[in-house]
């Protein structure tokens, strides 16, 4: 049966395209401006404090702190919205539908992080084993888009869903594995905040703001608790009510509001600020070390691997099934474009490791990892679309 996308999908995916369009741009332009004249006076930029101080609350942080912690706190209720809306009334509320993303996003978290592990363990790299797990939505549908409607509607619904998954997938390793020092009362303070609003939501209470100033301070106290306050972004998702999921539930007025803010400032931002990478005479060594090749080989290697071998391996258990109009080429195509860590990568890699030498050679890595898999797997899917086409008679668009 022909699927057909939701507005609310169309709108979040064509927001995600804009998003990897201006992420090239601004990825390019601060690793140029990195590398000039103004180098150091840019990334001196990004180290400014900026914020207040009054009484027991400090709120004085760098830009780039603001953004990391901060924005991204914004763009993770935008991809919890999003998961929320897939669960109740998506892909993914339909077990059948569900699956087969589901385990190709277990194998694309599980294979890179195990190739990773295996050649760190034992070594101070050993925690960036979460660096190559996630798929970035922005830049992966970004790439998918470049092939315009010769893509499978079908297609592009399971690697936003496997990327969504993903995710998910990445705020959980982040959880419990990349906090500092932790705070019980801070913690137990932001999830008293979260559990009234729970409450409120099975009161019926549909005025937004009664979520979002209260989830401002269930952000404040999670930043102070040591686990990354950017879960508080998901948390809140899903305390906002969703009701029928139409035009007027809350949930779907702040995901419509949020769409162009994250997609043209808060993504944009967060590659200016964390794309900075100087590079020494010597960065190539860099990408010899044991960290550089577990993350490039997880990306590249790991990412395509485990998304088709647990894809294939679910559907010949019978716990999934292949679309109609997707083949098994579309599968190792969109699993190299699940291999486009980026912005998840590049956010795992700040919390890993203190050392800017590493924090630096893991970061042009990504890059490089990212830029493998995105050529590879347009190339196959643009490939495999053009002798689609031609089997049918059609011109390639």
């Amino acid at each position: 049966m022909k699927k057909t996308l939701t507005k609310l999908f169309t709108e979040f995916f064509e927001s995600e395209k804009t998003s990897g369009i201006i992420l090239i741009l601004c990825t390019v332009l601060s690793i140029i401006i990195a590398n000039s004249y103004f180098g150091k006076d840019y990334l001196d930029f990004w180290h400014n404090k900026i914020g207040f101080e009054a009484g027991v609350v400090a709120l004085k942080y760098s830009i780039g702190h603001w953004i990391n912690d901060g924005l991204m706190a914004i763009f993770f209720l935008l991809i919890g919205l999003e998961i929320e809306r897939e669960l109740y009334i998506g892909e993914l509320s339909d077990l059948k539908n569900a699956t087969l993303p589901f385990f190709a996003a277990i194998g694309g978290m599980a294979t890179p992080a195990l190739l990773h592990f295996l050649l760190n363990r034992g070594t101070e790299t050993q925690a960036g084993f979460g660096i190559p797990i996630a798929t970035d939505i922005a830049f992966a549908l970004g790439i998918l888009a470049l092939l315009g409607n010769r893509i499978p509607i079908s297609l592009k619904i399971f690697l936003a869903s496997l990327a969504i998954i993903d995710d998910l997938g990445s705020i959980v390793i982040i959880a419990l594995f990349y906090m500092g020092n932790l705070s019980f009362l801070n913690l137990f303070l932001s999830l008293s905040i979260f559990a009234g609003l729970l409450i409120l939501n099975r009161l019926r209470v549909y005025r937004l703001s009664f979520y979002l100033i209260p989830g401002f301070f269930m952000w404040y106290f999670m930043l102070k608790s040591g686990i990354h306050p950017t879960i508080t972004g998901v948390l809140l998702a899903f305390a906002i009510p969703f009701a029928n999921g139409d035009e007027e539930s809350p949930s779907y007025k702040l995901q419509h509001f949020l769409h162009r803010p994250v997609a043209l400032i808060i993504i944009p931002l967060f590659a200016l600020a964390n794309t900075c990478i100087t590079l020494t005479e010597n960065w190539t060594e860099g990408l010899l070390t044991l960290n550089s090749l577990g993350i490039f080989a997880g990306l590249f290697v790991g990412k395509p691997l485990g998304i088709f071998l647990f894809s294939a391996l679910a559907v010949k258990m019978g716990l999934s099934q292949l679309p109609d109009d997707v083949s098994w080429k579309h599968i190792i195509g969109a699993g190299f474009l699940g291999g486009i860590g980026f912005t998840m990568s590049i956010f795992v890699t700040i919390l890993a490791f203190d050392n800017p030498e590493i924090v630096q050679s893991s970061k042009i890595s990504i890059l490089l990892g990212s830029l493998a898999a995105a050529t590879v797997g347009f190339l196959i899917l643009n490939r495999q679309t053009a002798n689609t086409s031609n089997n049918l008679g059609i011109k390639g668009t």
